[in-house]
């Protein structure tokens, strides 16, 4: 990006953080609860015939079905180490879903040592996985049970790219390009590194961004192909950025964030060769789950971006301004559920899951 352009990227960001969100009451929304019962679900897909696939955290993968409700927990489901923040998080369909019935999953791997991101295909069949192959592990293993990203998109091209964490007390890592510590990194369908990669003869060639904290948000922009990822930071300093191939988003060099503990992470906000963000949080809202809306039911909100907050239990829709952060809109806050993932339906209403020991899908409608 070049100076000029992240000056006014950088500026007008500040000027729309600036800004108090809209408070939206629930009640100018319909809300139908499609699903209960699920443990701490994480993340969702939708299969062409309306069906959804969700994973709850302590193990589970799920198939909601419009027709027959939630169905029972698939089997030859890998072990997962469910701990703290780790378990079975994200999901996504192969490209060729609809010829292949493959499905992505990443999720805590246990090991020798500890446990690591780990992204496994498989085989979607009758209440069972098949065909299981791990793809992507990332190196080395950590003893503990936080910071493991597991967001997952396919671009345009068919790269996967997959959201990792820093792992908690790695955080100087995040800046090492060759270890897979604060990284997004893209790989083929097959797990194998794209040519392309910015660091494809280093330590770690799948890395394709670095120098971020606990990545819990990534889409593709429906219109440009742009890939989009928002992570947590620490105590402030929750951010959404745009990626691009080889930069580094400046974690924990650069942060607007403090430690819980109040002390100081770091005293600079800015510095050469990294990026600023296309949007912070300060407070942090603890966002996860993001999404581009695309749809009639919510005709106005075209192209404005769908986010959720686990710390203050809201829907967050960001008005798109020529590609800059607009105004600011919460949605569903009095119902004090936490959003963990945000998907938006090919019938274009709102899909959402709660972060509970009973966890929910939600439906969400303009009111009636």
């Amino acid at each position: 990006m070049k100076n000029l352009q992240k000056a006014v990227a950088f500026a007008t960001a500040s000027l729309c953080l600036s800004a108090p969100a809209v408070a939206n009451d629930h009640e100018n929304l319909t809300v139908e609860t499609l699903a209960d019962g699920l443990t701490h679900p994480w993340g969702m897909a939708f299969m062409p015939e309306g069906e959804m696939i969700i994973t709850e955290r302590a193990g589970g993968i799920r198939v909601y079905s419009p027709q027959t409700g939630l169905g029972e927990r698939l089997t030859n489901v890998p072990e997962v180490a469910a701990n703290n923040q780790g378990g079975m998080l994200d999901i996504t369909l192969d490209p060729d879903f609809t010829n292949n019935n493959t499905v992505y999953f990443c999720y805590s791997k246990p090991g020798d040592g500890g446990s690591s991101t780990s992204v496994t295909k498989a085989v979607l069949g009758d209440g069972e996985l098949t065909n299981l192959n791990t793809i992507f592990s990332a190196e080395p293993l950590v003893n503990n049970g936080f910071h493991f990203g597991c967001r997952l998109a396919f671009d345009d091209a068919g790269m996967l790219f997959v959201t990792l964490g820093d792992r908690y007390k790695y955080m100087d890592e995040a800046q090492n390009t060759d270890n897979h510590f604060g990284k997004i990194v893209r790989i083929h369908a097959d797990g194998s590194v794209p040519e392309g990669n910015p660091f494809v003869d280093g330590d770690a060639p799948e890395v394709y961004t670095y120098g971020h904290r606990n990545v819990q948000g990534l889409t593709i922009h429906p219109e440009t192909g742009d890939v989009w990822a928002m992570e947590h930071g620490p105590k402030g300093g929750d951010e959404i950025n745009q990626l691009e191939s080889g930069a580094n988003y400046g974690w924990p060099k650069i942060t607007y964030g403090i430690d819980y503990s109040g002390d100081i992470i770091s005293d600079k906000t800015e510095m050469e060769g990294m990026e600023q963000p296309w949007l912070y949080w300060d407070p942090s809202i603890a966002p996860s789950g993001m999404e581009f809306y695309q749809g009639q039911p919510f005709a106005e909100w075209q192209g404005d971006l769908l986010v959720g907050s686990l710390k203050f239990t809201h829907l967050r829709r960001i008005e798109m301004n020529d590609g800059q952060p607009g105004e600011q809109h919460e949605y569903l806050r009095a119902r004090g559920e936490r959003i963990r993932d945000v998907e938006v339906g090919p019938d274009g209403f709102i899909y959402l899951l709660t972060d509970a020991p009973n966890g929910k899908l939600l439906k969400v409608s303009p009111a009636q």
